[in-house]
């Protein structure tokens, strides 16, 4: 019999853009002609309980329970009917569908408030220079979360919008609390999930299940579904897989996991579960599946047989996003971090321009694991065909590259493919902060549509960058930043605290040269985050290398993936967290630059060994200029109007040009000899970027010189290459 694949994403990870596993795989199967269907049953579970009539039942529900409530949930209980009035509005108005309610947000009279508006007036000089839009959505955000603190404290301890029971995933080296928390009595985020399963189920009659698994805030989901279905359709088969079954169950050994789940698939999925298929049809031994953990006589066995290749990422096919609700996603603000404000903030499509990275050096990431190690790009005008396909069926413009690390070879590929083909998009990426970024390339990634980049600045000190194999400097980092932010080009850094023998001295040292980065405004949004030791990276596989010692967790058959460890020679990070997060919130703002660092710390911290003018220097040395001999020349501008006249100069009369250029924002004119303004006119059309090949660096010097008898070495000194340069000559 053929296989009908329901592909689900389980609750919660986004509210506002579905995750793209689900897309991929639907896509994938296209491509084989198996019938498949996909759901977000978190946006769907997300929407029932907060409506209308979602609220009154819980509400309900809440009065058959004798609890004793803190102040701030007895006050949202005894607020019900306002939660009643507004919530339906409220969500119509985060879908973009009633944008009119927003006046009616910042009045402050229309919302009922508890607890986390209190954190308004604490906000009030960050968001002071918001739009009435997006401060409202910061409003109608805080509703929702004084409801959800209602839900936690009340009928479902883990709630979450982005996670569900994510304590339960996180280190979870043996199965035993997921299992019993399984098979406690549903909560009412449970029952509502169980109700929207059963309407897929029946809608779609699935033989075949697969539950995408990407974080350990919906693991716990993923096995509600999976219990549901196995009690009311025991003759489907169900499929374990995604980001969480990649990294934290490669050493799987528990055999209770599969009285819920028949399969747990490690890595790509595409070729795993076509072949999965062929075993389930029939057609494919079981020793010859791959990649798959399965239960055999209640002993765990790992099927690695097949001797065929992963799929080619180009014939992996487009991402198809229909069946999910697109209308229906809904938008929040939920602080002021400019990143954080992008992943919440709109519907993005989500793309990827090529399977692992491309550098795969940095010791504390999953570099031995298939999805980082095994490099495969696409080509531009694949990519910009899929973007083109998905803009077609989401009628969205957004797109999210979601890779480890954008190639930037690649970037400036498609940032060419795009402006060639004339797409208006919106796009943002992660990246490494390399000299290939030069301002040049900046420029063409933004007039391409690139609003932002986010790129790992980490530990912010040479010595621990090195030790990183990061491949940069602090130094590098700054003057990269700097061209993407002179480009216009929202700078985003990852960073990074309690790296292996990190110390005190070079924490205080690395909270200063963010504080300078800020300050001379070469980043615009950052967020620390606490060092965290993993199986499968180079720190994991080899401690000792990195002077520390792992002393756990015991691996109990389940997951293995985080590690506890010992950092004899580093500092004690747990007491400078309060005091990184308190001091970068304040610089993301623009204050505090003339804060002592010592004033965000309880405790006595040493004084910083960075000279005050570090990154200004930094940005003055600039990047250094690679060989121009094999870059290519484009104009982004118009083609400029070519005026010839005479004018005097001494006793004779002499052919002069004018060149005037009409860009989006101003006029402009060049006044130039003759022939160097013919040449200009007749050559700019070569440098448009459009059908034909771009012309190489070498091709215009050479083109130069034939037209002028000049040296092309004065003319590249000269006034005139510098306003050129200035308004959209750039050599990439």
């Amino acid at each position: 019999m053929k296989s009908k694949v329901l592909l689900i994403t389980p609750p919660f990870t986004q509210l506002n853009t579905p995750y793209p596993a689900t897309a991929y795989l639907k896509g994938f199967l296209k491509t084989k002609q198996i019938e498949a269907h996909q759901a977000d049953l978190g946006i769907e579970v997300i929407l029932e309980l907060f409506s209308k009539k979602g609220l009154q039942d819980f509400f309900e529900k809440l009065e058959t329970f004798d609890l004793e409530l803190s102040e701030n949930c007895y006050r949202i209980y005894n607020l019900r009917e306002d939660y009643l009035q507004t919530i339906d509005v409220v969500i119509r108005f985060l879908q973009n569908k009633n944008p009119t309610l927003a006046h009616a947000i910042c009045d402050r009279t229309f919302l009922p408030e508890a607890s986390r508006f209190k954190e308004v007036e604490d906000l009030e000089w960050a968001f002071g220079s918001m739009g009435i839009q997006d401060r409202a959505r910061h409003l109608a955000t805080l509703y929702l979360e004084d409801l959800s603190d209602l839900i936690k404290e009340t009928l479902d301890p883990h709630f979450g919008f982005s996670r569900y029971a994510e304590r339960l995933g996180r280190t979870a080296t043996h199965f035993d609390e997921l299992h019993q928390s399984l098979l406690a009595p549903n909560s009412v985020v449970a029952d509502i999930l169980e109700k929207r399963l059963a309407e897929k189920m029946q809608q779609w009659e699935p033989t075949v299940v697969c539950l995408s698994v990407p974080f350990p805030g919906n693991l716990f989901g993923a096995f509600k579904c999976a219990q549901f279905i196995k009690k009311n359709y025991p003759k489907v088969k169900i499929v374990f897989g995604g980001g969480y079954a990649n990294t934290e169950l490669r050493s799987l050994k528990e055999p209770l996991i599969f009285d819920f789940v028949d399969f747990v698939c490690l890595d790509d999925g595409e070729a795993t579960l076509l072949y999965l298929l062929e075993y389930l049809e029939g057609t494919r031994e079981v020793k010859n599946l791959k990649r798959v953990f399965l239960r055999e006589y209640e002993k765990v066995i790992y099927c690695n047989g097949a001797k065929e290749p992963d799929i080619a990422q180009k014939d992996t096919g487009t991402p198809d996003y229909n069946d999910l609700l697109l209308e229906d996603y809904i938008s929040v603000i939920e602080v002021a971090n400019p990143m954080h404000r992008l992943w919440s903030d709109g519907r993005w499509n989500k793309l990827t321009l090529a399977h692992g990275c491309y550098w795969g050096k940095c010791s504390f990431c999953d570099i031995s694991l298939d999805y980082i190690k095994n490099y495969e790009p696409l080509t531009a005008s694949l990519l910009c065909d899929r973007m083109e396909e998905i803009i077609a069926q989401t009628k969205q413009n957004g797109f999210h590259f979601v890779d480890e690390a954008a190639p930037p070879n690649l970037l400036r590929e498609v940032a060419l493919e795009i402006i060639r083909r004339k797409l208006t998009v919106a796009w943002w990426t992660n990246i490494r902060f390399e000299k290939t970024f030069t301002a040049d390339l900046s420029l063409l990634l933004k007039a391409s549509g690139c609003i932002a980049v986010a790129g790992g600045l980490e530990v912010a000190s040479d010595r621990l960058l090195a030790m990183m194999k990061k491949g940069v400097t602090v130094a590098q980092v700054a003057q990269v930043a700097d061209g993407f932010t002179k480009a216009g080009i929202m700078v985003h850094a990852y960073l990074m605290y309690g790296f292996p023998t990190q110390t005190e001295q070079e924490t205080i040292d690395a909270l200063e040269m963010v504080r300078q980065l800020f300050e001379n405004g070469v980043l615009q949004s950052g967020f620390w985050h606490r060092f965290a030791m993993t199986a499968h990276s180079p720190v994991g596989l080899q401690p000792a290398k990195f002077e520390v010692e792992k002393v756990g967790p015991d691996f109990g058959g389940f997951a293995d993936n985080d590690l506890f460890h010992e950092d004899p020679t580093g500092a004690d990070h747990d007491l400078f967290s309060e005091g990184l997060r308190k001091s970068l919130f304040n610089y993301m703002h623009g204050t505090c630059f003339d804060y002592s660092l010592q004033e965000w710390f309880d405790m006595e911290v040493p004084e910083t060994s960075i000279s005050s003018s570090y990154i200004e220097i930094c940005l003055g040395d600039g990047l250094k200029e690679t060989s121009k001999q094999n870059s290519i020349v484009v104009w982004l501008g118009n083609l400029p109007e070519l005026i010839l006249f005479e004018a005097k100069q001494g006793n004779k009369q002499i052919e002069m040009a004018q060149l005037e250029f009409f860009d989006k924002k101003k006029d402009w004119q060049l006044q130039l000899n003759a022939n160097e303004g013919k040449w200009i006119a007749a050559i700019m059309p070569q440098l448009i970027i459009a059908e034909q090949r771009p012309l190489a660096y070498k091709e215009l010097k050479e083109s130069y010189e034939t037209a002028t008898k000049q040296k092309f070495e004065n003319f590249s000194t000269s006034n005139i290459w510098l306003q050129l340069r200035e308004n959209g000559l750039l050599i990439l």
